[in-house]
């Protein structure tokens, strides 16, 4: 399948690594034009140089720094990208803290950064997309979305109520030509993700035997048994925001390795 992407604009949200950067890759291999997210100028320049030497496509990055999880921030990214013809809303935070000892503060900070972020970006393109009578949307969730995780269940929370915001914007965005889908993304190999496996197992295995400890131990569902490369999370994004998935909206997609025990999506 060959995905043509030329002439379009991709945003993706804290896009300066793990799968946010796969996905801002894999866009632009594909063709778009495409917009890197981050809070900082500096991490965001050293993310885009690293793209364009992983794509060889220089000159496709444009720098969106600010931090969209405040209406400043938010501005600035708007400013710096006024349109949008794809918007991946990946920003997320995520962390190990036993239920009870979850503060007011963590829950809501759960909730402006992996919900409020992606509802505040929404917001500012989906007009846009709909005045042009094309558009895609992509929300990042997760397994934990529908498999509460016990060690971390506002993290499960925020990215269930992310599936919500998915449906309900979907529904805004009905016979517009505008697809809005949410991909929950299984447990995932990034920088980020070894920091939290190496809070569950012992710090002191080599990272295979660590892996696989974890994976046997808290993620015992998972059928490919391994972490997902970012890679392929990436592949399912770059598909649905080209027009092959003009009949998929409303959705939530799964790139889990079949972690979520259902025979539905």
């Amino acid at each position: 399948m060959l995905i043509d992407l030329t002439g379009k604009t991709a945003l993706v949200t804290g896009s300066t690594q793990g799968i946010g950067f796969a996905i801002a890759a894999g866009l632009a291999r594909a063709g778009a034009r495409v917009a890197v997210n981050g809070r900082r100028q500096e991490s965001v320049a050293a993310a885009i140089t690293k793209l364009e030497e992983e794509t060889d496509r220089e000159g496709a990055f444009v720098p969106a720094p600010g931090d969209i999880a405040t209406d400043e921030g938010a501005h600035q990214v708007g400013t710096a990208v006024p349109d949008a013809d794809i918007l991946v809303n990946n920003l997320g935070v995520f962390g190990a803290v036993p239920a009870l000892e979850i503060s007011d503060a963590e829950w809501r900070r759960y909730f402006e950064v992996n919900v409020l972020t992606a509802v505040r970006m929404i917001r500012a393109y989906l007009p846009g997309m709909k005045d042009r009578s094309w558009g895609r949307i992509l929300n990042v969730a997760s397994d934990s979305a529908v498999v509460i995780p016990a060690e971390m269940i506002h993290y499960g929370m925020s990215k269930t109520a992310l599936l919500a915001v998915t449906r309900g914007f979907a529904k805004e965005a009905a016979g517009t030509g505008v697809t809005v889908n949410s991909l929950i993304a299984g447990p995932t190999h990034t920088g980020g993700v070894e920091d939290f496996v190496y809070e569950l197992v012992d710090a002191n295995l080599p990272w295979d035997e660590a892996q696989r400890e974890f994976m046997a131990a808290h993620r015992p569902q998972s059928l490919l048994q391994r972490l997902i490369e970012p890679e392929e999370i990436a592949n399912m994004a770059v598909y649905l925001s080209s027009p092959f998935a003009s009949a998929t909206t409303g959705g939530a997609v799964r790139v889990d390795g079949g972690y979520v025990d259902s025979i539905l999506p």
